[in-house]
């Protein structure tokens, strides 16, 4: 079935022209002052060169903007208006959790990476709910489970707002005590000097129209240090260091791609995606586009479809359609909903 769709990439000057208007503030601290150096098992850890940004930074056309980025030496920290706890709210004691998801066989195969081109959309949330468009990469036990998740949410408990925020986080054992969102506990390593954890989306699509706004995270583990990646428009931003990650230092052994949302307290679950049911025009689902993964040789590959399973735990009120391959979209799907009373 071949889709068509105008869809319009974030540039570096697309986001910086719009970001400067809005209210977000970054510290610039120093590289190895950043949070995650607080962590015990990260004390003598040293940034590899091939990740660090500092000597191509002003070399490149694509920041040549009016946005202020850190000077040398130093990245960008968000100031959060919301300091919340690491509880993820994805475990048995929270329940209210609903996906609709595309995800691997767990059939023995090892991946080495992930990526997609993510619609982008606004929501309005109450202010214990959530709603996420992500991917996950996945290994161990569930009480042991290692997990990295990078996408965009809109998350009023954690940010303090409703804004399309593009968001991280990770858990190495199965969200008990480690992990976080983003840096808001010793982890992730920032390595760029132009601000993008945490950041507001300038940009989100609007339903029905010609252009769609979108952006493609690639998370891959480095073939040379081990640790797992985050590049936007193909630059490393940061990465997960190996120490952190026992299970997922043996590749991923699940890639999950979609959307997740929880409830709020009077057991009503926010939209997901744009907020409406996925249909067959691009300008009226939120999507997944050029659904990729590594495999365990580091070979950048789509998705193939025996190796999938679809995944929606409650239809009145979340659906996904999965569209297999094209030729302008590769592996491709839509999904999302109105949200409602979806059950716990």
């Amino acid at each position: 079935m071949a889709l068509h769709i105008l869809f319009v990439l974030f540039s570096y000057v697309l986001l910086t022209q719009a970001v400067e208007g809005n209210t977000d503030e970054f510290d610039c601290v120093d590289i190895y002052k950043q949070p995650a150096f607080k962590h015990p098992l990260l004390k003598h850890h040293k940034i590899p060169e091939t990740f660090n940004l500092d000597a191509d930074l002003d070399r490149k056309s694509e920041y040549k903007t009016n946005y202020q980025s850190c000077s040398k030496g130093t990245v960008p920290i968000l100031k959060q208006r919301n300091e919340t706890k690491s509880v993820h709210l994805d475990t048995v004691e929270y329940p209210g959790q609903h996906f609709a998801t595309i995800e691997t066989v767990l059939d023995g195969s090892i991946y080495r990476g992930a990526e997609a081109n993510i619609s982008l959309h606004s929501l309005t949330l109450q202010n214990n709910q959530y709603s996420k468009s992500q991917i996950w990469l996945e290994n161990g036990p569930r009480n042991e489970l290692n997990s990295i998740q990078v996408g965009w949410a809109v998350h009023p408990r954690l940010y303090g707002d409703s804004r399309t925020r593009f968001t991280i986080y990770w858990t190495a054992d199965g969200y008990k005590k480690s992990g976080c969102y983003n840096i808001q506990c010793p982890g992730f390593i920032i390595v760029t000097r132009i601000p993008w954890i945490g950041i507001a989306f300038p940009r989100t699509s609007i339903y029905g129209s010609n252009k769609s706004f979108t952006f493609t995270p690639q998370v891959f583990q480095d073939g040379f240090s081990g640790h797992w990646a985050l590049k936007i428009f193909n630059e490393v931003i940061g990465y997960w260091p190996k120490e952190l990650l026992t299970h997922l230092n043996e590749g991923a052994s699940l890639i999950r791609f979609g959307g997740n949302s929880f409830m709020s307290p009077d057991g009503v679950s926010p939209p997901m995606g744009n907020g409406h049911f996925p249909v067959i025009d691009f300008q009226k689902s939120s999507f997944f586009l050029h659904v990729k993964v590594r495999n365990s040789n580091n070979q950048l590959l789509d998705i193939e479809d025996r190796k999938t399973r679809r995944y929606s735990d409650s239809l009145q009120c979340y659906r996904l359609t999965y569209w297999g391959y094209s030729k302008p979209n590769g592996v491709s799907f839509s999904f999302g909903g109105p949200g409602g009373d979806c059950g716990t």
